[in-house]
Formats: structure tokens, sequence, C-alpha cells
């Protein structure tokens, strides 16, 4: 379990670099004009992300889940997946990627990285380890919760995102 909590917390330590990130393209957005959009729905995502890292630890520990090793070493592959393709998400867009959704007029869509294969890759690797993280110690029931909370915010999220580029004048590159 030791080392379960050690991989949760460096999850959460990815998520505070995120969000440092996320802070200095907010400030670069801004200074050029960039327009906030879908506040409404960010303390929400917000909440959720930390209750998936919460409920990981509170599951798996106090709830005796087991590690079973072929099926959790499987996971463990999928969340570093999930790493790699948020941080391949991250480089692709630059200064434009944001935990929040920040549009800067007359900028074209970026199509190169993950972006050419699909339009919201950074959130397979949401999706992706979501499920991943909790059924590493077999914490079904918050790979469960959060699968379905997350499905319903990303709806939200994609359409608030598709607006905003559309409203901005996003054309593909």
């Amino acid at each position: 379990m030791i080392w379960y909590t050690a991989l949760v917390l460096a999850v959460a330590g990815e998520r505070l670099a995120e969000l440092a990130v996320a802070l200095r393209n907010t400030r670069w957005a801004l200074a050029r004009g960039g327009t906030e959009s879908g506040r409404g729905h960010y303390p929400a995502m917000v909440a959720l992300h930390t209750a998936l890292l919460a409920g990981c630890l509170a599951e798996a520990g106090p709830g005796g889940r087991p590690f079973l090793p072929l099926f959790g070493w499987t996971m463990v592959a999928v969340v570093v997946a999930a790493q790699a393709l948020r941080w391949w998400c991250i480089r692709t867009l630059g200064h434009r990627w944001n935990t929040r959704v920040i549009v800067v007029p007359g900028l074209p869509l970026v199509t190169g990285g993950p972006y050419r294969l699909l339009r919201h890759p950074n959130y397979v690797a949401v999706a992706a380890e979501g499920i991943a993280l909790p059924l590493v110690h077999g914490a079904w029931v918050t790979a469960l919760l959060f699968t379905v909370l997350n499905a319903g915010l990303m709806a939200v999220r994609v359409s608030c995102e598709e607006a905003a580029l559309a409203s901005a004048g996003g054309v593909p590159a």
C-alpha cells in the first residue's frame, strides 16, 4: 500500500505541475486578448479530480482492496501511458494548453501531434487515468464513480470548448 500511496501522490504532484503550467499559460493567453469560457464547470472539475485521488487512497486502504499483480501492473502501464499522452498534448499546444477554457481570438486550431489523430486527446488521457489509477489497487468503486461523473462533465466541457473555439474563429491550421 505504501508504493500505491506514493503513486497517487506522484499523480497529485503531476497535477500541481499542470496547474503551474496552466497559470503561466493563462497569463500568456490573457495578455493576447484571450477570453475564458465555462467558469461555472471548472470548480466541479477540480473537485472531481481531487476526489479521484482521495477516493483511490480511501478505497484501497481502509477498503482492503487487494493488489492483483497482473491486473495492477497493467493498470500502472495505462496510468503511465495516460501521463505521456497528457504531456504530449501540453507540449503540442504549448502556450495554448490550459486547465481552463481560454481561447485567443484568431489563432488557428492546432492539428499536429495527438490532435492529428483526435479532436480532444487530453480527455482520453483523463478518462484512461480515471479508470486505471484506482484499479491499480482494486478501487473499482472509485473508478466507476469517477468514470460516470467524468463522462457528464466532459460532455459539458467539450461543448464549452467547441463553442469557444467557434466564437473565436478558430479554424484548422
